[in-house]
């Protein structure tokens, strides 16, 4: 797979793509990030951006991971000697699921965040922006809260770090769109060039294949699952036998198979092979080179939800345990 693939695989939007092509002929020493605000333990969205990231950097670039202890701070997530204790354990995990260590970048937000340099950034941003596109930015807004003053300044932040962290490709989930193309439009104000961006897509909820799998709602899968709990709630997941696109719900609402997407954003980045374990009575074991094989299998009917689910299952388990057994140690 070429610079360019590697960098796209799974991408659900990229901007733009001639500033794509640009970073894949020569990605060298180029420098991507994603932020996050340190939670604790990782889970789904998070390993999904790490396997974004792996992928950039077998195309040959580097890897940021900005711990966001200043923007966890503005958002409510506890004292700072917290959020930096919670950051450490997070960098670990990292590391553990998988991302090289000597290419991967860990840094504070604090680090550079209370700079004199940054914060008159900030401000002359502040000057150029809007309340009102701030607050389009921000993913929290919308749900009838107030909005706090730091919630307005937490996407202007979000851009700027993108210039103080030297980056050339922003990474995030489509949730983080809002925030990118607020970067595109603002940082140009300040003298300061428009930053490519990677989106990945959202895994739909696992029980429903509704809306966004999340850690604060719903049924999803993290770090400290054990393998029991990722049959369980595997198992249980939405799946229909042999709807890649499943029907709307009866109130219009779109619903997507979520074990296909693990299947196609989680297991097949990492895995060379996948391998349906079944009887011989049943046809045999399934070998699978890529993902849309394996879709057209179930597509077909051919692989059965009973045969895709446990696979699924073992498949995640296997990703996970690296950094479930940190997390155990961390803990003793």
């Amino acid at each position: 797979m070429d610079a360019h693939d590697l960098i796209t695989r799974n991408a659900a939007e990229v901007v733009t793509e001639d500033e794509v092509e640009e970073l894949a002929a020569d990605p060298e020493g180029k420098r991507a990030y994603v932020g996050y605000e340190p939670s604790g333990v990782l889970h789904i969205g998070h390993m999904l951006g790490a396997n974004k990231l792996i992928d950039l950097q077998e195309a040959g670039m580097e890897v940021v991971i900005l711990l966001a202890d200043v923007h966890a701070y503005l958002n409510g997530k506890g004292t700072f000697a917290e959020i930096r204790d919670t950051a450490e354990r997070m960098q670990e995990q990292f590391v553990a699921y998988g991302l090289d260590e000597e290419k991967t970048e860990f840094r504070l937000g604090s680090e550079f965040q209370f700079d004199e340099e940054y914060v008159l950034d900030l401000h002359a941003l502040e000057l150029e922006t809007t309340l009102s596109r701030a607050e389009r930015a921000m993913s929290e807004i919308g749900s009838g809260d107030s909005v706090t003053v730091s919630q307005a300044v937490y996407p202007l932040m979000q851009a700027l770090d993108i210039e103080y962290l030297d980056i050339d490709l922003a990474v995030g989930g489509m949730e983080q769109r809002k925030v990118h193309m607020l970067a595109r439009d603002t940082l140009p104000s300040v003298d300061y060039e428009s930053p490519t961006c990677l989106h990945t897509p959202l895994i739909s909820e696992l029980s429903t294949g509704i809306g966004k799998m999340s850690s604060s709602s719903g049924v999803t899968i993290s770090m400290e699952d054990s393998t029991e709990d990722i049959e369980e709630k595997v198992n249980g997941a939405f799946c229909p036998a042999g709807e890649v696109d499943p029907d709307p719900t009866d109130d219009g609402e779109e619903r997507n198979n979520p074990v296909l997407e693990i299947f196609e954003y989680h297991v097949f980045p990492r895995f060379d092979e996948v391998v349906v374990e079944r009887p011989e009575e049943y046809g045999g074991d399934l070998e699978y080179d890529s993902y849309e094989e394996l879709e057209a299998d179930f597509a077909s009917g051919e692989l059965h939800p009973a045969d895709a689910k446990p696979t699924l299952a073992r498949y995640l388990d296997e990703l996970i345990e690296p950094g479930r057994a940190k997390l155990r140690e961390q803990r003793n």
